[in-house]
């Protein structure tokens, strides 16, 4: 399959829904052969738009799925592909980080998660696998795991901040329209 996965915007209603359990039988209905090339496809498409982390209803599909990781920065370079991904417990130890989404670009937002988690999901073979995740991995985790669950990080932001980051996102937006345009010229 050649098809490249493309990210959808916040209005998109499966953006906000929650993702119903991954089988191997959905793959075929979206013309996808196995676990793997899906895997391969996303993290494409999160290397594309230069993310961390990717669910699959950020790019339309259907899938209880996300990957993240594969970036130098990020653990050494650890890729995870999480089916089904679950959160076992999480630490009460919180941390604020300033998190982005590829669904939403150029806003930032300072967001408070649990420093650590421990989390169960199946990977590209199939295998169920768990993790003890702290740091970034598991704030990336988290956020992944949120859009399974039909949540998107803007709304652990206060009204406020929201439009704050919004009307930021515009500036920046604006900046990088300029700068695409004299790059033409």
């Amino acid at each position: 399959m050649s098809k490249e996965l493309k990210l959808i915007p916040p209005s998109d209603p499966r953006v906000q829904c929650a993702i119903a359990p991954f089988k191997d039988e959905m793959l075929k209905e979206e013309g996808f052969k196995d676990r793997k090339e899906l895997s391969e496809k996303m993290f494409d498409a999160m290397k594309k738009y230069g993310g961390i982390g990717l669910s699959a209803n950020q790019v339309g599909l259907p899938f209880n799925m996300f990957v993240l990781g594969d970036h130098p920065q990020l653990e050494n370079g650890l890729k995870m592909t999480c089916f089904n991904p679950v959160i076992i417990s999480s630490s009460e130890e919180t941390n604020v980080m300033k998190e982005g989404c590829l669904t939403f670009p150029f806003v930032f937002l300072s967001i408070t998660r649990p420093r650590k988690v421990t989390v169960k999901y199946e990977d590209e073979n199939g295998d169920l696998k768990e993790g003890h995740l702290d740091g970034m991995i598991s704030r990336v985790f988290q956020h992944e795991y949120d859009h399974m669950l039909g949540r998107v990080f803007t709304e652990y932001a206060s009204k406020m901040k929201l439009d704050m980051a919004y009307k930021k996102a515009e500036k920046e937006m604006n900046r990088y329209k300029k700068y695409q345009n004299a790059q033409k010229k």
